[in-house]
């Protein structure tokens, strides 16, 4: 028993329960398979006993029974008989247990032993660097909280569950869903099209939307995002690894305010422009929207600051922007490629611990670029930097808009001038296929189909609801009959009139 010089103390160790499990191992025969999840070789604290277990792992390994004789000659081909004592203290194990009726629990106390002595080797590292000046500390803080990570991955095991439960859990989200006056068992993006396809996000799945540069993928998202924490009251968190919080919000205004980011920029706002602003921004004040902009965000950060906004604000979903901007430090790596294979991992893990649905953006490599005008639609081999992204994704969308190839018509020869399409290219718990949306570059902003005809007129805009009219009687989007200007100079008879209320006609 080696004392700890810093503290003092004898390490966290059970040398009776390690013997009493190593000799109980070589009495019963699936006794083995009781414990191999839960222990491995370092979890022992004594040497001799960390050999004998791993002799025992190899007969395991090889399907060969274990018990008093076979694990003698295992450690005499491996040179460690004499080590651990001789065939005489292997006899002595076994004679120290009547059965193996209480492994499982030993070995979970020898378990727990050894993470507390990882735990405590961990801190003792951690302060002796602390107190070494030429460590940079937000170097050590990345590599500490990458260890401990490591440390925390080792405990978590979950043990099997009868089916009984988990059907009635199952039936439980039915009712819920059935009792739901839009049909859906998901969160609703507001996007109707796209909840129809997929019930809305479901919690425990990992979602990456997907696309080129200047597709609009952080629009998207905030679109959603709007939509969701606006007209349903979903509280929503958004990690911005590319924009500060600043610039996110002023593109929120942009698409709720319906104002050109040009003049958003630059303050240049007519007075009309500043009384629209001033009245539709009031929708954005106090939505549940919160926003993080850390650059450089590690997959561990994540983890510590997800756990918290779920405990402290009921978050339900959770955006990242965008996934290839992550890292995972404190951890070594042989490539980018395995790096990003252990954040996408860990994206899943997180969702499935939260229960939550958790949506990545990530970007596509350029051979979407080299292919023939008619073919740039993305395919599941265009994500960039590693097939473990698709693999760990229970969805995966691509945003496509044929607009920026120069493609203007479908081969229908429908316009396709303001349209996105949203491809779903997997869908593990449900249908794959197309979604299209309409969008406003402008206003950095996707919406259903034909939005604008089911938006009402608003006060605020009846000037323009009037210049529509005037100019276009044919084809008014609100189906009103026109009214000669001259008989309409009061905006509120004008309101009256047309009978315009605050719900849309549909």
């Amino acid at each position: 028993m080696t004392p700890i010089p810093e503290f003092g103390k004898l390490q966290p160790q059970a040398r009776e329960l390690e013997e009493a499990v190593l000799g109980a191992l070589m009495l019963e025969k699936d006794a083995y398979s009781i414990v191999s999840d839960i222990l491995k070789p370092e979890c022992f604290y004594e040497h001799t006993n960390q050999l004998i277990y791993s002799a025992i792992v190899d007969l395991a390994s090889r399907q060969q029974p274990i018990d008093m004789l076979t694990v003698t000659e295992q450690l005499r081909k491996r040179g460690d008989l004499e080590t651990v004592g001789g065939a005489y203290f292997i006899t002595e194990l076994t004679g120290r247990v009547a059965s193996a009726a209480h492994i499982e629990f030993h070995a979970r106390i020898i378990a727990q032993k050894y993470l507390a002595r990882e735990l405590i080797r961990f801190s003792s590292e951690v302060q002796t660097k602390a107190f070494d000046a030429t460590n940079d500390v937000d170097d050590l803080m990345e590599e500490a909280e990458g260890k401990l990570f490591e440390i925390s991955q080792r405990n978590v095991k979950k043990d099997v569950t009868q089916i009984n439960p988990i059907i009635k859990e199952a039936l439980d989200n039915l009712q819920i869903a059935s009792n739901r006056k839009d049909g859906l068992s998901g969160l609703q993006t507001g996007f109707h099209a796209l909840d129809k396809i997929t019930s809305g996000w479901q919690n425990s799945d990992l979602v990456i939307i997907a696309a080129r540069p200047a597709m609009g993928k952080t629009a998207f998202v905030l679109s959603m995002a709007k939509n969701m924490a606006i007209d349903y009251n979903t509280p929503v968190a958004v990690f911005s690894l590319e924009m500060s919080n600043v610039q996110l919000v002023n593109r929120l205004i942009v698409n709720t305010c319906e104002i050109p980011g040009e003049k958003i920029k630059s303050g240049q706002l007519t007075t009309a422009e500043w009384d629209q602003l001033m009245t539709k921004i009031k929708g954005l004040y106090d939505a549940p929207i919160y926003i993080d902009d850390t650059p450089s965000l590690s997959v561990f950060e994540l983890r510590t600051k997800a756990r918290r906004l779920v405990r402290e604000h009921g978050i339900k979903l959770i955006i990242i922007d965008y996934l290839q901007l992550m890292n995972a430090s404190g951890m070594n790596f042989g490539s980018r490629e395995q790096e990003v294979s252990t954040i996408s991992r860990s994206l899943k893990g997180l969702a499935k611990e939260l229960n939550i649905p958790i949506i990545a953006l990530s970007q596509l490599n350029r051979g979407v670029e080299t292919r023939q005008k008619e073919d740039k639609r993305p395919q599941l081999a265009d994500l960039r930097e590693s097939g473990a992204i698709e693999q760990d994704a229970d969805m995966v969308c691509f945003i496509h808009r044929p607009e920026y190839y120069k493609i203007t018509e479908d081969e229908k020869g429908n316009s396709l001038l303001g349209i996105a399409e949203i491809i779903i290219a997997k869908h593990r718990n449900g249908a794959v296929g197309d979604v299209r949306l309409s969008f406003k570059g402008e206003f950095a902003r996707f919406q259903n189909m034909n939005e604008d005809m089911l938006r009402p007129p608003v006060k605020e805009n009846v000037a323009i609801y009037k210049s529509r009219m005037y100019d276009e009687p044919e084809t008014s989007p609100y189906n009103i009959q026109t009214i000669s200007p001259s008989t309409n100079n009061n905006e509120e008879d004008f309101l009256k009139r047309e009978n315009f209320s605050d719900q849309p006609p549909f």
